[in-house]
C-alpha cells in the first residue's frame, strides 16, 4: 500500500503517466528511441557512438529502428521499409531523438514526433528543424562560406555548380543558402550557375554529369555536393569523360568520411563532428528530462577540409588512410566471402522446407549451431500470419502496424534461448529486462512490397552498421522468405490443381490420370524389384444404361455414386480410381491386400442380385467384381495384373449374368 502511494506521488513529481516510467525514472533502465535510415552509415555510425558515449555513465539502453529505403522506391517499398518506425509504442520509452541526416521523408519525421508528443516524451531531432521541437545540429552555414571562400581566394574558383540533396532536406538547404548568401556579399550572384536536386541519389548525378560532358557545354570551375558520396560519382563520372580533378574543375562534398578521404582525389570536405553531436544529443535529452522547454537546441561547429579535390593535396591525411585501408582489405575479403557464404546457408536451409513448421524447425536450428555473424543476441521474429498467408492469399499481412503478437522463429539473448513461441509486440526483444551494462538493439524490417513479415534484432553491432553488413543481411532475408513463401504457396495451389484434375468430379474419387500415375509408380517399382506386393480390383457397374434409358442421367449418377460408396467402404484402406463411365480400379496393398479374399466375399454379399428388368429393386447395387495379385515371378508389368483382373471381371459379371437368367434370386443386401 504504502509503494503504490509513493509511486502515485512520484508520478506527479516527475511527469510520468504510468507506473512502468516512473520506475525507470528513479533508477531502471531507460530507453531511447532512434529512427532514421542507414545509408549515410558512416556518419550515423559516429552519432551513435557519440550518443553511446554520453550514456556511458547512465543506465540508458538504445533501440535503433532503421531501414533503407529511397527516394526512386515505389509507395509500396518505402511502405514497408518504414512501417519499422511503427513498431515501438513510445509511452515504454524515456526519449526519441530523430537522425535527420538519414531520414529525408517529412511526413514520417512528423509523424514520430507528433507519436512522441503523444507518449509525453521528449524528442530531439537532428539535422533538421521542426517548430517546438528540439534540435542538435552543426554549423554546416558558416563552414561553407568559409569553403566557398576558400575556392575563389586559393584557387581562383568562380562559376558554381550545386548538387543538392532534396528540397526537403534541411541540411541541404542550408548549406545551398550559405553558397548564395556567400555570392550575395561578395556581389557575384550570378557565379553559381545551376542547382541540381539529386534527391541523394548517385545516378542523378552521372545522368546531369554526363549531359554536360556530351552536349559540349562548359564545365563550372567547381562542383559543390551536398554529400561526399555525390561529390566521389561526380569525380568518377568526370573521369570516365576524360575530366581530371583538380586539374580541369574542382569538387567538394560534406560529411568528411573515411572513404572520401581514401577516395582518390581525396575529397575537400565540411566535417560536421558527429560524433561531438550524438552528445550534445543526450546532452539536451537529459535536460528535457529535467524540466527544460521544448524547442532548446545546441548547435556544434564544423569545419572545412582541404583536401585532393580541390587543389590542397598538402592538407590532405589521405595517404595515411589508404595505406590503413590496404592492411585492412585482406582480411575483409576474407570476411566478406564467409559471409556470402553464410548467407547462401541460409538461402539453401530456408528454400529446400516444404512445409512452414520444417522452415521454423530448421532454421532455428540452423541459428543455435552457428551464428557467429548474427551474435550472441540475435532475433528473428515473423507476423503470426505470415505462415497462414502461404496456404491461403486471402491472408493479407499488415501495411502500416504489426500485430499485437509476433512469433519468435529464432531468439538467443546473451546466449541464452527463448522458449516461448510468440511475444506481445510491444516487448520488442524476446527475455529482455533491462539488466547490466547498457546496449545497442538495432530493429529492421522484413517485408515484401508493403506488406510486413516481421523483424531482425542485431545488439551491440555498431561497426555493422558501418560497413553495410546489417543492410546486406536483412535484404537478403527478405528475399529468400519472400521466394520461400512464394514457391510453398505456388506448390500448394499446383498440388490443389493437380488433385482437382485427379479427381472425378461426380464421385469424388481419383480419376484415370490419377491411375495413369498410379500405375507409372506402381511399374517403377516393378523395374527395380522394390515392389512390395499389391493387387488390381477391376469393378463394372452393371444395369447403369437400364437406369439411364429408363430414369434419366440424374438417376444414373446417384446410381453411381452408390456403386462408388459401396466399393469405398469395403476396400477402406486402398484407393479407388473411377476410369471410366461405369469402371472403377481400386490398388490393393497392406490389410486389404493380406484379407483380399475376406473382402471379396463381404462385398459380393452387400450387392443386389444381377437384373436386366424393370422396376429395379430399391436401393438396388449390382458391379461386376474381378481380383489379380501381382505375381514378382511372372508379371513384368502392371498391364498384366490388369489383364487378368480385367478377365476375372468378366467372369464374373457372366456368371452373374447366368445366374439371374437362370432365375436365382437372393434377398437384397
Amino acid at each position: 500500500m504504502l509503494y503504490n502511494i509513493c509511486i502515485q506521488f512520484a508520478c506527479v513529481l516527475f511527469r510520468a503517466d504510468t507506473p512502468e516510467r516512473i520506475e525507470r525514472c528513479i533508477g531502471y533502465e531507460k530507453k531511447i528511441a532512434i529512427f532514421t535510415t542507414g545509408w549515410c552509415a558512416e556518419i550515423l555510425t559516429q552519432f551513435v557512438k557519440g550518443i553511446s558515449e554520453a550514456l556511458s555513465s547512465d543506465n540508458a539502453d538504445i533501440f535503433m529502428f532503421l531501414c533503407y529505403p529511397t527516394f526512386v522506391d515505389t509507395q509500396a517499398i518505402l511502405q514497408g521499409e518504414m512501417n519499422i518506425f511503427n513498431l515501438p509504442d513510445l509511452h515504454d520509452f524515456d526519449g526519441a531523438i530523430i537522425f535527420g541526416s538519414g531520414l529525408d521523408f517529412k511526413d514520417r519525421v512528423d509523424r514520430i514526433i507528433e507519436r512522441c508528443n503523444e507518449a509525453g516524451i521528449p524528442v530531439i531531432i537532428q539535422g533538421a528543424r521542426r517548430d517546438g521541437v528540439s534540435y542538435v545540429g552543426s554549423d554546416n552555414y558558416q563552414a561553407t562560406k568559409d569553403m566557398c571562400a576558400h575556392l575563389r581566394i586559393v584557387h581562383g574558383a568562380e562559376k558554381i555548380i550545386f548538387f543538392a540533396g532534396s528540397r526537403d532536406s534541411h541540411d541541404s538547404e542550408l548549406r545551398l543558402g550559405a553558397v548564395r548568401d556567400h555570392l550575395k556579399d561578395i556581389g557575384c550572384e550570378d557565379d553559381l550557375k545551376e542547382v541540381y536536386y539529386t534527391n541523394w541519389e548517385n545516378a542523378a548525378v552521372t545522368r546531369r554529369v554526363t549531359e554536360m560532358c556530351t552536349s559540349g557545354g562548359e564545365l563550372p570551375d567547381v562542383f559543390i555536393c551536398a554529400n561526399d558520396g555525390l561529390a566521389m560519382e561526380t569525380c568518377i563520372t568526370l573521369n570516365k569523360y576524360g575530366y581530371d580533378v583538380p586539374g580541369d574543375v574542382l569538387v567538394t562534398g560534406y560529411d568528411h568520411t573515411d572513404d572520401s578521404q581514401v577516395f582518390y582525389p581525396s575529397i575537400a570536405s565540411v566535417d560536421q563532428c558527429f560524433v561531438e553531436m550524438g552528445a550534445a544529443a543526450v546532452k539536451l535529452w537529459k535536460e528535457l528530462m529535467s524540466d527544460a522547454e521544448k524547442g532548446c537546441s545546441e548547435v556544434i561547429g564544423c569545419k572545412f577540409v582541404p583536401a585532393d579535390s580541390c587543389g590542397c593535396k598538402e592538407c590532405s591525411n589521405s595517404d595515411g588512410l589508404r595505406r590503413q585501408k590496404g592492411r585492412e582489405s585482406f582480411s575483409k575479403r576474407a570476411l566478406n566471402t564467409y559471409f556470402d557464404r553464410r548467407l547462401d546457408i541460409i538461402d539453401t536451409t530456408i528454400l529446400s522446407c516444404r512445409t512452414y513448421q520444417e522452415f521454423k524447425k530448421d532454421l532455428s536450428a540452423l541459428m543455435t549451431l552457428n551464428h557467429t555473424y548474427e551474435g550472441e543476441s540475435f532475433h528473428i521474429l515473423l507476423e503470426p500470419n505470415f505462415g497462414l498467408s502461404i496456404h491461403d492469399p486471402a491472408i493479407k499481412l499488415n501495411t502500416d502496424r504489426y500485430s499485437k503478437k509476433m512469433e519468435v522463429i529464432y531468439s538467443t539473448e546473451d546466449a541464452d534461448g527463448f522458449s516461448e513461441e510468440t511475444i506481445s509486440s510491444r516487448d520488442l526483444i524476446p527475455g529482455y529486462n533491462g539488466e547490466g551494462p547498457n546496449h545497442l538493439y538495432v530493429f529492421l524490417p522484413l517485408h515484401e512490397a508493403d506488406q510486413a513479415y516481421g523483424y531482425l534484432i542485431f545488439r551491440d553491432c555498431i561497426n555493422n552498421i558501418e560497413t553495410r553488413f546489417l543492410h546486406t543481411y536483412q535484404n537478403r532475408m527478405g528475399l529468400v522468405l519472400d521466394k520461400f513463401r512464394h514457391a510453398l504457396t505456388l506448390d500448394l495451389m499446383n498440388k490443389r490443381l493437380l488433385d482437382l484434375m485427379r479427381r472425378d468430379p461426380l464421385t469424388n474419387v481419383k480419376n484415370r490420370m490419377a491411375f495413369e500415375d498410379k500405375e507409372k509408380h506402381l511399374q517403377a517399382q516393378i523395374n527395380s524389384g522394390s515392389e512390395e506386393g499389391f493387387a488390381i480390383a477391376m469393378f463394372d457397374v452393371n444395369s447403369l444404361k437400364l437406369i439411364n434409358d429408363s430414369q434419366g442421367h440424374d438417376a444414373g449418377d446417384i446410381y453411381l455414386l452408390s456403386a462408388c460408396q459401396l466399393i469405398c467402404s469395403v476396400f477402406k484402406h486402398s484407393p479407388v480410381y473411377r476410369i471410366g463411365g461405369d469402371e472403377f480400379i481400386a490398388v490393393l496393398s497392406g490389410e486389404d491386400l493380406k484379407n483380399r479374399e475376406s473382402l471379396k466375399n463381404t462385398f459380393n454379399g452387400m450387392l443386389s442380385p444381377y437384373s436386366e428388368s424393370l422396376p429395379l429393386p430399391p436401393e438396388y447395387v449390382s458391379i461386376a467384381f474381378g481380383i489379380a495379385v501381382f505375381d514378382p515371378e511372372t508379371d513384368n508389368s502392371v498391364s498384366e495384373v490388369m489383364k487378368r483382373a480385367d478377365d476375372d471381371m468378366y467372369r464374373d459379371k457372366a456368371t452373374k449374368k447366368s445366374k439371374a437368367a437362370n432365375g436365382w434370386q437372393k434377398g437384397h443386401r
